[in-house]
This record gives structure tokens, C-alpha cells and sequence, in this order.
């Protein structure tokens, strides 16, 4: 064990397209953990002194784990990979940032000198495992949650539109129509060429395709179409499915590495590890938490927002996502956020959403070497944040 912490960096981060849940979905004839495999093997085929016997551990956050996400999904994906029995395993649940909260603990492990290389991701198929199948709550749940609307993500948001009038329905389709057109203008620049590895599917009629483009995003998104969707959660709410995440599938993976061994195998890592924060509030309010765990996260950074030049933040819900950069000072607007867009266009297959913004922020550190600082956060379900902020690596 070291006595002080030693630089925990990331060294590369991958993910699959992002299909639509269910039989429509790109990925419906394939299996979760077949989403994790090509995304660990194009980490170590992009940096081949990377060899498998280096990796220490794989872990993974996976939501829902049961059926073909149970049994220890992270301990199965190095050996589905075909890397041997050497390499050990785990699965993290913190919901909507399982997969975040395994690279929180990624590089805590490396920074306290318990590993020096290990792969974590995220992975969900809401298609095959729907988001609260066959979970038992408590019997107190909703007595200790505040009421039954804890339980639904998109009553949480409704919920911040009643507490918060402020933001209204038209304010958070505009900012799903920006998102969407981020998105749009991003792939079209090729943004995702280079961090979205092509998963082999097969298709109803049996034939089998690569698959390397999202499937959610909604290019020439009109704010008119936005306006007349139905509102789900609430009736005359505010809510709908084009300002919210879609249900999806999809994995993410990222290498990280002590900045020592990374030195030594002369690998050129993106960012490094600067502090984490995980917050809880309202379950009710569960949107909101960003806000706490980043405080948190930059407190401990010893930085403030107006430090941080690119913010990679996953939009559960627009409105959501509104509250949080008021708290923060920052516009609707500001050109540090998701500058390539985010999950209402591209989705938010759970815990694959936590690496997903932690590769975005890598390549946007590349393509903008006087950012320094950056950030990723993300809100949870049953009332929880989770933020870390990075130090820019690529500066020269």
C-alpha cells in the first residue's frame, strides 16, 4: 500500500452504438454480455503493450442483474474474451451510474496503490432486462422514498417541474432540440468514429451486419414535433419522450492505469483522476442530485465551476438537466456542456451512460488541449448524484 496517492489516468474509452430497447432494437437478438466483449477487445487491440494478463480486475456496472446480466457479469466478460481464468471480476449496482461509480472506484484502486491497470465499464439491455424487472421493494419503500413517485424516473422529473415552475415544458423542449442538434452536427463531423466499436448483430431474417451508428438520435428534430408529444407520466404534464432519455442498449469501457505504468509502456493517456463526489437528496427530486456531488467533487479538487472548461453531464430529462446548470451558474446554452450532445438524443442504456460520458470527455480533451479541467456527472435513481472532475493530459 503507497502512503500517498499516485496519478490514476485514463488511458482509452469505448463504447458499442446505442440501439432502442425492445424488438425494433438493433441489438435484440444479441445478449449483454456480448455488447461487452468487442468494447474490451478494441481497448487492448488500440493499445496492443496492453496485454491481458496486465489487467488486475473488471469491473462493471450493470443496473439490473439478473437473467443474462447476473452471475457476475464482470468476472464472465474477460473470459467470454477468451483472456483466460487469470482475471478477476465484479458488478456494481448504483443504478443510472453503476458504471460511473466502477470507475470511481477504478481509480480510487489504482490511487491507493492496489492496481496499476484494470477495465471498467457499463453495460444494460433494457430490451432483454427491463428497467425494475423482478425487483420486490420493500414493503416501507414508498413510505421511506416520500411517496410512490420515487419509484418513476419520469414522475421525479415532473416532479421538478412542480417544485421548480421556473422551468417550463417549452424551456426543456428547447434544450432537447439543441441536444438533439449537437448530436446531429457531431456525427455528421465523425465525432464517434473514432470511439464506437462495431458490434456483429443478427437480424430477424437470420443474416448477420456490423452495427457502428446509434440508433436513437432524431436528426432534423423540429421544436413543432417536440411540442405535440403526449406527456407519459402526468396527464397535462411536461415530460415527454422527446425531452427525456430513450430506453436503450449499449456498453461502454474505459482503460485505466496508473500514470506510472502508463509511463513506462509509453502509452499517452487523455486525463487524469482529480476528485470524485457522490450526494443524495429527495428520491422524489432525484434529478437534482448533480448538483450536492459536484459541489462535493470540486470542493475536494479545491476548483469551482468557473474552473471547469468542459462539462460531460447525462441528461436523464431536460428539465432535470435545466435545474442543474442553474445551480451552477451556467446557461442553457453554455458551450462547455455536452458539446457533442447528449442522452436525449443519444439515449441512456443505464449504466452504460457513465463510461459513455467519460469517452466523450477524452476525445473532447484531445480536440481542445487548452481545456484543463472537465467533469462528468450524472443523476440517480432513488434520489443520487455522482460527479468527478479530470485534469486534461493531452496539453502537450
Amino acid at each position: 500500500m503507497c502512503a500517498e496517492l499516485r496519478d490514476a489516468v485514463v488511458v482509452d474509452a469505448v463504447r458499442t452504438a446505442f440501439g432502442r430497447a425492445g424488438e425494433k432494437g438493433i441489438f435484440w437478438r444479441t445478449r449483454a454480455e456480448d455488447l461487452c466483449v468487442p468494447v474490451v477487445k478494441a481497448l487492448l487491440h488500440r493499445n496492443p503493450a496492453v496485454k491481458p494478463e496486465m489487467i488486475e480486475d473488471s469491473i462493471w456496472g450493470v443496473t439490473n442483474q439478473i437473467k443474462e446480466q447476473g452471475g457476475t457479469l464482470g468476472r464472465m466478460v474477460p473470459m467470454l474474451a477468451d483472456w483466460g481464468w487469470e482475471i478477476p471480476g465484479c458488478s456494481i449496482d448504483r443504478m443510472c451510474a453503476s458504471g460511473l461509480t466502477g470507475i470511481g472506484f477504478g481509480v480510487t484502486y489504482i490511487a491507493s496503490g492496489m492496481a496499476d491497470c484494470l477495465i471498467c465499464g457499463g453495460v444494460e439491455h433494457m430490451g432483454h432486462v427491463p428497467m425494475g424487472f423482478m425487483r420486490d421493494p420493500h414493503p416501507r419503500a414508498e413510505e421511506v422514498m416520500g411517496d410512490a413517485s420515487a419509484f418513476n424516473m419520469g414522475m421525479t422529473a415532473e416532479n421538478i417541474h412542480d417544485q421548480f415552475p421556473q422551468f417550463t415544458r417549452g424551456m426543456a423542449d428547447e434544450y432537447a432540440l439543441a441536444s438533439q442538434r449537437k448530436t446531429e452536427l457531431a456525427i455528421e463531423a465523425g465525432k464517434m468514429n473514432d470511439m464506437v466499436v462495431p458490434v456483429e448483430v443478427e437480424l430477424e431474417n437470420g443474416t448477420r451486419m456490423l452495427v457502428e451508428k446509434d440508433q436513437q438520435p432524431r436528426p432534423g428534430t423540429t421544436l413543432e414535433a417536440l411540442s405535440t408529444l403526449k406527456t407519459p407520466f402526468k396527464e397535462n404534464g411536461r415530460v415527454t419522450a422527446g425531452n427525456a432519455a430513450g430506453l436503450n442498449d449499449g456498453a461502454s469501457a474505459v482503460l485505466l492505469m496508473s500514470r506510472r505504468m502508463a509511463e513506462d509502456l509509453k502509452l499517452m493517456p487523455t486525463m487524469r483522476w482529480v476528485a470524485s463526489g457522490v450526494a443524495a437528496v429527495d428520491p422524489r427530486l432525484m434529478g437534482t442530485a448533480p448538483v450536492p456531488a459536484t459541489q462535493k467533487a470540486l470542493t475536494r479538487a479545491g476548483l469551482t465551476m468557473a474552473d471547469i472548461d468542459l462539462v460531460e453531464m447525462n441528461e436523464a430529462f431536460a428539465v432535470q438537466a435545466l435545474y442543474c446548470l442553474d445551480k451552477w451558474g451556467l446557461a442553457p446554452d453554455d458551450p462547455r456542456v455536452n458539446r457533442w450532445g447528449g442522452s436525449v438524443a443519444y439515449g441512456h442504456p443505464l449504466a452504460a451512460s457513465g463510461p459513455r460520458l467519460v469517452a466523450f470527455l477524452a476525445g473532447l480533451f484531445k480536440e481542445n488541449p487548452s481545456a484543463r479541467y472537465g467533469l462528468t456527472t450524472m443523476c440517480v435513481g432513488r434520489g443520487q448524484g455522482y460527479s468527478i472532475v479530470w485534469e486534461n493530459m493531452t496539453t502537450g
